[in-house]
């Protein structure tokens, strides 16, 4: 889905150790820097309080956004090319970090978000990352270019949507990263691999700090943001095979879970009347998430995340398979995984109405 003038030489696959290098310098950076951002974030007041709206009972330090980010930059100067051919995607985290730490501290109205998140999405685009499988034409250019800011953008908010329990983003994060790098490593795109090794390897690093027995600090919005906005430039930068149907049937079926959340919600928000307006759906924020109704119907919180790491992990192995199919068996695949959804819908709204006494289904 990338268009690119050069083609990187750098790490391949058999440079594995310079790849196992890059794993354990990210990994170690956010298990080490860490605390000294928890400790940043208490002192610059950067924490999330409890509200009536949050499952979380104490008040909890931000900036674990930061780490990642730091682990990041830090894994992929095992090879300085891998930066110069990353230059866009590490200049649109930036932003992207540097926006989401003014939110947890400040806090910053939808519309503000949502503008700047645009336009940190035409870094991308305009360095030639877009999606790319409508008729070469200046209607079909411009078609590939409003796609690519609505995929950006919503992949990075759903991500957001979805850091509700702990360890449910960054775990979540670590099963679709896998999923893209054996993807990565059956077609041979040694030019990606770095960027999906070292933040898997950091998702990992912070989950030692926010995990189901006691989060000591939470990503933020700067780091489910950064989570989601690079799924997406991985997604758009992976040529995941030849067949275009295809090709957009991967990401989202690696990425459904996240997808499926911010779907769900806004049609039950919209159903219930919650919110009528696109700047109201920008602002609205509740305890009505997939996890949320997840708790609602009975799991604990450990086991409603659990359960999100087995349908992520089932979408990302169709995914896999998938990767040698033909564009019928995509549409079948993408079916299926509706199937399923549809299912966890029904249950879901059936579960609802009985607590709400809304009656028989």
């Amino acid at each position: 889905m990338i268009r690119y003038s050069t083609v990187h030489q750098g790490i391949s696959l058999g440079n594995a150790p310079q790849l196992a290098l890059g794993f354990l310098i990210s990994f170690l950076a956010v298990y080490l820097s860490t605390p000294i951002f928890r400790k940043l974030a208490v002192r610059l007041k950067i924490l999330d309080l409890p509200n009536k709206r949050k499952i979380h009972r104490k008040v909890t330090p931000l900036l674990g956004g930061l780490a990642i980010y730091l682990g990041i930059l830090l894994g992929m100067c095992v090879d300085l090319k891998s930066l110069q051919f990353f230059l866009p995607a590490i200049l649109g985290t930036t932003f992207i970090v540097i926006l989401g730490v003014i939110d947890d501290k400040r806090g910053l109205s939808a519309q503000v978000r949502f503008f700047c998140q645009v336009l940190i999405s035409l870094i991308l685009i305009f360095s030639g990352t877009r999606i790319t499988f409508l008729p070469e034409s200046l209607w079909g250019n411009i078609g590939e270019v409003i796609l690519t800011i609505l995929w950006l953008v919503g992949v990075t908010n759903a991500y957001n949507y979805l850091d509700g329990m702990d360890g449910l983003a960054c775990g979540s994060a670590v099963i679709n990263l896998l999923c893209f790098l054996i993807i990565l490593y059956k077609t041979v795109q040694r030019e990606l691999l770095i960027l999906p090794v070292t933040l898997m390897a950091s998702c990992l690093g912070f989950l030692r700090y926010n995990n189901f027995k006691r989060a000591k600090i939470f990503l933020g919005d700067a780091g489910s943001t950064l989570l989601g906005f690079l799924l997406a430039y991985i997604s758009l930068a992976g040529n995941w095979a030849q067949d275009n149907v295809v090709k957009i049937s991967i990401p989202i079926l690696i990425l459904g879970v996240p997808i499926f959340d911010m779907i769900f919600t806004t049609i039950m928000r919209i159903r219930e009347e919650k919110i009528k307006t696109l700047i109201q759906w920008l602002q609205y924020g509740g305890r009505d998430h997939f996890h949320h109704y997840l708790v609602d119907l009975g799991l604990l919180p450990k086991g409603a995340v659990v359960f999100i790491y087995f349908v992520s992990l089932s979408l990302g192995l169709s995914a896999i398979v998938l990767s040698d199919d033909s564009a019928w068996e995509a549409f079948l695949t993408l079916l299926q995984a509706s199937i399923i959804f549809g299912i966890i819908a029904t249950l879901i709204v059936v579960g609802k109405r009985r607590r709400s006494g809304w009656g028989k289904v």
